[in-house]
């Protein structure tokens, strides 16, 4: 076989499983986030509101990078980010949930690291119109990192972290147009078990993100 006649089958091989969804799912590398532009704060704030009615478009990469960073990316040079967080122990971990697969979101160097490559969004909340939203993100908190209080101050710490990430997700999606919705509601031993949460892991909260339904 000459060497064009076996560049152009194995395309139509890659482009066939492409059709047929069989490609495996893998890291995903984000664009830089964007950093600049968006709403005036005063009409964020106006316009700040929970959504439950997800359209299924889903949210391009760029859109997942600037969104992302907006959460809890890093915004300085020291790696501090742009949520606070209980003596800078930064304990929160984003797990993004989407139709290929589950994702750890790396903010150092701006990934998406594969953890499953399945749909295993409906584990993410206990209600229906949440369940088709493209996008979940988990918070989850490493309580091993939180230093020596009780397990009850530490997962009161971890609330209040993830208030902060929650409020920032929900500014960025008022200025951006998109829907979102903070929930407590998430199959928490399911969703622990298919993410193969470590011992002191601990799920906080989960935040649907999508463009509005008509």
């Amino acid at each position: 076989m000459n060497p064009v006649t076996y560049i152009k089958r194995a395309l139509c091989l890659v482009v066939a499983a492409c059709i047929c969804g069989s490609l495996p799912a893998q890291d995903i590398q984000l664009p830089p986030p964007q950093k600049t532009g968006g709403m005036p704060l005063m009409e964020v704030l106006a316009k700040r509101a929970t959504g439950r009615a997800f359209d299924t478009k889903a949210l391009s990469d760029q859109e997942l990078s600037s969104l992302l960073w907006a959460c809890f990316g890093i915004n300085r040079a020291d790696g501090k980010r742009t949520a606070p967080s209980a003596h800078d122990q930064q304990a929160t971990e984003i797990y993004v949930l989407m139709k290929q697969g589950a994702y750890l979101h790396d903010a150092r160097a701006n990934k998406l690291n594969l953890v499953l490559g399945e749909d295993i969004r409906k584990l993410g909340t206990t209600q229906d119109f949440a369940s088709n939203a493209p996008v979940t993100l988990v918070l989850v908190a490493d309580l091993s990192r939180m230093g020596k209080e009780s397990k009850e101050a530490k997962l009161n710490m971890a609330g209040i972290n993830a208030g902060y990430i929650s409020q920032n997700a929900y500014l960025f999606c008022a200025s951006e147009g998109l829907a979102t919705g903070a929930r407590a509601s998430v199959d928490r031993q399911g969703l622990s078990a298919r993410l193969k949460l470590k011992p002191g892991q601990e799920i906080i909260l989960a935040h649907s993100v999508g463009y509005p339904k008509p």
